[in-house]
């Protein structure tokens, strides 16, 4: 089996293997005691720090380990904002955020702060200015991701970063992505991150507030961990998490040139080898090893099933993969394709053989999925017999709607309309991404009924 989702979590690194083992021997005492075994799981816990702070760039005494990244997050956007309340209650974050800082922004709100969101073009990355232009007198937070966890953009975190300090607010980046391949340039104040993404154990996060920020930290006191973090540490993970955070970093510059070949690789040739494909996010300033791209006329969950057992491990965004017909919130902020969406995300180590093999399977598997869905093999040409016709999508998820429109839109003049009745949130985001890959108009949104009219008219 090949493992191609190393975004959502990396193999664990050789040395985080080595480490913990070493650390399960030495580390089990409670480094808080001053008895011997105490003392020595102390010096494991500081020589960790320290490796990390180092890795990061920041001071030892800057850093805490929290129970994952996500709890980093909450952490982090909580005590800033405490810590800054007095000065306002708005937040700022952008609109591809990691759920986790989606979730405390909506907590946030709940409880009476206001928060503004800040959109990103197609390619997934936001505007230097648009950031700053949102600052305001009673700011309090502004948070921003280093790179996209869905399609790997980087994003402007030293630009944004320089406006923050000039206008006196924290900015916290969420560095999950990013941190394996080296420290997060700007002057940010806080930053988080997640050991399971650059290859360490689960359940290991950073948080990181600089020296001069105002932070009060949320919930019952504890004495760990500065009191930012409470419970007992896990040590030997913290030992392997940073004990593998300063291998990767040995290893980064040649590593992320390797993988940036392979999945420059994928985005050149998956266009041409399968029809009717969108490659999104950034071009060029993006993460090496994430390529995300989208299928017309394809079920995302039916993809990567059949992926999956042609002996592939990949994920996607696409809201055919999951419990609810809502497309993922990065992929509607940014205004592309949402469905038969594929995010290849290459582990360290990946082999060039690897990567061409599944350039070899993926043409014949999208084109199974679209024959098993019914989609159209080329673009209809009959007889044009009426200036608008209705498809009646109700109650089908896409790629069904898409795939009925484009079904139909020959049998219309060119000047002619269409409108799709859907009940599927997903059409709103795939239906303008079908006209602008087909070279057809989008007029707009209508109300019906039930659900929605999407109408389209035919150009060519």
């Amino acid at each position: 089996m090949v493992y191609f989702d190393a975004a959502s979590a990396a193999p664990l690194h050789p040395v985080a293997r080595q480490a913990l083992g070493a650390s399960l021997d030495e580390g089990w005492a409670d480094p808080a005691r001053l008895y011997r075994e105490g003392r020595r799981a102390r010096m494991l816990l500081d020589a960790a720090r320290e490796a990390a702070a180092e890795a990061v760039g920041c001071r030892p005494d800057e850093l805490v380990f929290t129970s994952s990244g996500t709890r980093a997050v909450h952490a982090g956007i909580e005590g800033a904002l405490a810590g800054r309340r007095r000065i306002g209650r708005h937040l700022i974050v952008s609109a591809v955020e990691h759920s986790s800082v989606l979730h405390s922004a909506d907590l946030h709100e709940a409880a009476g702060g206001t928060v503004t969101q800040v959109p990103v073009d197609r390619t997934g990355a936001v505007s230097s200015s648009s950031y700053a232009d949102e600052l305001r007198p009673d700011t309090a937070l502004a948070c921003l991701q280093s790179a996209n966890h869905e399609v790997g953009t980087q994003q402007p975190v030293t630009a944004v970063a320089h406006a923050c300090r000039a206008a006196g607010v924290p900015l916290l980046v969420d560095a999950a992505q990013s941190l394996g391949w080296g420290r997060v340039e700007g002057d940010w104040s806080l930053l988080t991150a997640s050991a399971h993404k650059w290859g360490g154990p689960s359940g290991v996060g950073l948080l990181v507030v600089r020296k001069g920020v105002r932070f009060a930290p949320q919930g019952p006191a504890d004495e760990r961990e500065s009191g930012r973090a409470a419970g007992f540490e896990n040590l030997p993970a913290i030992v392997a998490a940073a004990a593998s955070l300063r291998a990767v970093h040995a290893d980064a510059a040649a590593e992320a040139a390797r993988l940036r070949e392979l999945t420059d690789r994928i985005r050149v040739r998956v266009p041409k080898l399968v029809p009717d494909v969108e490659v999104v996010g950034e071009g060029v300033h993006r993460l090496p090893g994430i390529v995300t791209f989208s299928c017309l006329y394809v079920d995302g969950e039916t993809l990567l099933h059949e992926l999956d057992r042609a002996g592939f491990s990949v994920s996607s965004g696409s809201s055919c993969t999951s419990s609810t017909l809502t497309p993922s919130h990065v992929l509607k902020a940014m205004g592309v394709l949402s469905e038969g969406n594929v995010r290849v995300s290459l582990p360290p180590g990946t082999p060039s053989e690897d990567v061409d093999r599944f350039l070899s399977v993926l043409p014949g598997t999208v084109s199974a999925v679209r024959e098993k869905l019914g989609a159209p093999v080329e673009p209809t040409k009959t007889p044009a017999a009426a200036d608008s016709l209705v498809v009646n999508a109700l109650g089908k998820r896409c790629p069904i709607p898409v795939i009925e429109l484009a079904k139909v839109i020959g049998d219309v003049p060119v000047g002619g309309t269409v409108r799709v009745l859907s009940d599927d949130e997903a059409a709103r985001l795939d239906i303008p991404a079908w006209c602008e890959m087909r070279g057809q108009e989008y007029v707009g949104e209508e109300p019906a009924d039930h659900g929605s009219a999407y109408v389209v008219r035919r150009v060519s």
